[in-house]
C-alpha cells in the first residue's frame, strides 16, 4: 500500500496517492538480460536512442499497462527524476516495505565501525542476493486495498558480522561485486551481463552492436 511507503520516507518523497492505494514494485531477475533485453535490442535496434535497459523496461511496463484497459495505471521508473533532480521514488525503500527485498542500512548494525563516513544501504533478495534490480512502480489509483496485510521482507543477512561485511563491500568495493554474493544465491548474472554492466554506460552501445 502507498501508505506503507509514505509512512517511512520524508515528506519530500511522499507519493501523491491515498494510503490504501495498491502499488506493485517491479524487479528484474538475472535472466532479464537474456529473456528481455537482448530480444528487445534485436527487434527495436533502430529506435534505441538512450539507455537500452531503461528503454526495454519502459517498453515492457507500457505493454503491461495495456492489459488493464479499464484501469488507471501510473508507472514510475527507477531512472526518473523530479525537477529538483531527486528520484521520483526511493526504490530500495519501496522494495523493503513491499516485502520484496530487505533494505540493509547503517541503522541495522548495532556496533557501527564507520565513524563519520557516509554509508549507503543496499537491498538483498533472499533468492538472488544482490543479482537483481528494482526497475519501477506500478500504481493503481482507483484500487483501494484497506485490508491488505503487510509482509516483512526476508532478513537473509541476519548476523551483525554479515551486515557489516555487506555494507563494507557495497560502499568501498562495489566494483568487484562481492556484495552481491553475501548469501548463497539461486541465480546470478551471466558473464555477458556482468561485462555489460561493468562497462561505462557510453560504451555499452558497442557491446550490443548499436551505434550511439
Amino acid at each position: 500500500k502507498v501508505g506503507w511507503y509514505n509512512a517511512v520516507v520524508q515528506p519530500a518523497f511522499h507519493l501523491p496517492y491515498s494510503d490504501d492505494t495498491l502499488a506493485f514494485v517491479v524487479l528484474s531477475t538475472p535472466s532479464m538480460f537474456e529473456k528481455a533485453l537482448k530480444p528487445f535490442v534485436n527487434k527495436e535496434r533502430l529506435k534505441i536512442i538512450r539507455d537500452p535497459v531503461d528503454q526495454c523496461v519502459s517498453h515492457h511496463l507500457s505493454r503491461l499497462k495495456e492489459k488493464f484497459p479499464d484501469q488507471t495505471v501510473d508507472i514510475m521508473f527507477d531512472y526518473e527524476l523530479l525537477p529538483n533532480r531527486k528520484p521520483k521514488f526511493l526504490a530500495q525503500t519501496a522494495a523493503h516495505v513491499a516485502g520484496a527485498a530487505y533494505y540493509y542500512q547503517r541503522k541495522d548494525v548495532k556496533l557501527d565501525p564507520w565513524g563519520k563516513k557516509k554509508i549507503f544501504g543496499v537491498c538483498i533478495h533472499p533468492r538472488y542476493g544482490g543479482w537483481f534490480a528494482i526497475r519501477g512502480l506500478l500504481l493503481f489509483p482507483d484500487i483501494q486495498v484497506p485490508f491488505l496485510e503487510q509482509c516483512a521482507p526476508v532478513d537473509c543477512v541476519s548476523t551483525e558480522e554479515q551486515r557489516i561485511e555487506l555494507l563494507e563491500q557495497f560502499n568501498f568495493h562495489w566494483q568487484d561485486t562481492r556484495y552481491r554474493d553475501i548469501i548463497e544465491v539461486k541465480e546470478k548474472y551471466s558473464e555477458e551481463q556482468k561485462a555489460y554492466f561493468a562497462t561505462p554506460p557510453a560504451e555499452r552501445f558497442k557491446l550490443l552492436g548499436l551505434t550511439q
